[in-house]
């Protein structure tokens, strides 16, 4: 029987010639190398995707590129957090990319770009410097108004989360993906005559870079948030209900670079409204929290073969965490996301 929440160290091909995953499990870095020409299935049934979300206690900002075979699907929202949160979400489909878009096989170099008459946008990365760069600008974007934004992340070497997920069901199919938190967010974005100015002090980015193949029916839940902790970079990842999880979960705290990672970790959804406060428990007992949820950015769409119900919920998280060492740490309204999304395509 396979180790529960077993690691990966070696630097490796991600897929055998059958495409099916070489070693399920996680890691602190993309040590299994990601190669689109070793899927062992259509192109149509591809999916990449690079996302990020760059957020402080007031604002916050969300862009997507991405190429899921038979349908693209590019996205900006802009979230506020003050007494009467508000965002809006401005999505453009694309029928069947199929690997058009060229997507990095990395996240560690290359540049991500989407371009058409209405919206230009470009993940940038500088490996030497290690810095990300944000630029967008989308027309239209709401009530007429044009969003422009140069957002640049900083990222120091540290720890980040990647996990190497099959599913059970079908052994081609499978999910590569990493999650970069406590990054640094420095920049503006404009909106008509609205400008919100991301600062270091405050303000982080997380990216959800994602490679794969799924089979067609999923549901999942997925937290991410940054901060400081006792004036240090703190952050975490947790998730499931993706695949099959055996070999190990997603769910890894990071604090001051290192990453320590965490057992089960479970969501608890007021049934009748997402706007109730949520608390989080964990099988190890090193997240425990409550969460009080400000705004749900909440999206279904229902087109033939497509079907999303997606309730991405941000909110003030508290309560405490526990490092590998042992050491306690207390959270204290953490500004965050939790989602509970439900996905068919």
């Amino acid at each position: 029987m396979k180790k529960r929440n077993h690691e990966v160290t070696a630097v490796q091909p991600l897929l055998k010639k059958d495409g099916s995953l070489r070693e399920p499990g996680w890691s602190r870095q993309l040590y299994q190398v990601y190669d689109r020409r070793r899927i062992q299935a259509p192109a149509f049934r591809i999916k990449e995707w690079d996302y990020y979300l760059v957020l402080n206690p007031q604002f916050a900002a969300a862009f997507t590129i991405s190429d899921d075979g038979y349908i693209g699907l590019q996205s900006v929202s802009l979230l506020e957090f003050g007494e009467k949160p508000w965002e809006h979400t401005e999505t453009i489909l694309n029928a069947f990319p199929m690997g058009k878009l060229r997507l990095p096989s990395t996240s560690a170099k290359g540049h991500t770009t989407y371009r058409d008459r209405r919206l230009k946008m470009q993940f940038r990365v500088d490996p030497q410097a290690h810095k990300r760069r944000i630029l967008c600008e989308f027309r239209n974007f709401h009530q007429g108004q044009t969003l422009n934004c140069d957002i640049r992340l900083f990222q120091p070497p540290m720890d980040t989360m990647v996990i190497a997920t099959p599913w059970a069901q079908k052994k081609t199919a499978f999910y590569y993906n990493q999650k970069i938190n406590c990054m640094r967010a420095k920049g503006t974005l404009t909106w008509g005559n609205q400008s919100y100015t991301f600062s270091p002090e405050d303000s982080f980015a997380t990216l959800d870079w994602g490679r794969g193949v799924w089979t067609y029916d999923n549901r999942w839940y997925w937290g991410s948030g940054n901060g400081l902790v006792n004036g240090k970079p703190f952050g975490f990842n947790i998730g499931y209900g993706f695949g099959d999880t055996s070999a190990a979960s997603e769910n890894m705290l990071f604090y001051d670079g290192v990453g320590h990672k965490l057992d089960d970790v479970t969501f608890h959804i007021p049934a009748d409204s997402y706007l109730k406060p949520w608390t989080f428990s964990s099988s190890d007992g090193r997240f425990e929290m409550d969460f009080v949820p400000v705004l749900d950015r909440a999206a279904r769409t229902n087109a033939l073969l497509i079907e999303t119900d997606q309730h991405q919920v941000f909110g003030r998280m508290s309560g405490k965490v526990v490092l590998d060492d042992g050491t306690v740490l207390e959270i204290k309204d953490l500004m965050c996301f939790a989602e509970d999304v439900h996905n068919r395509y």
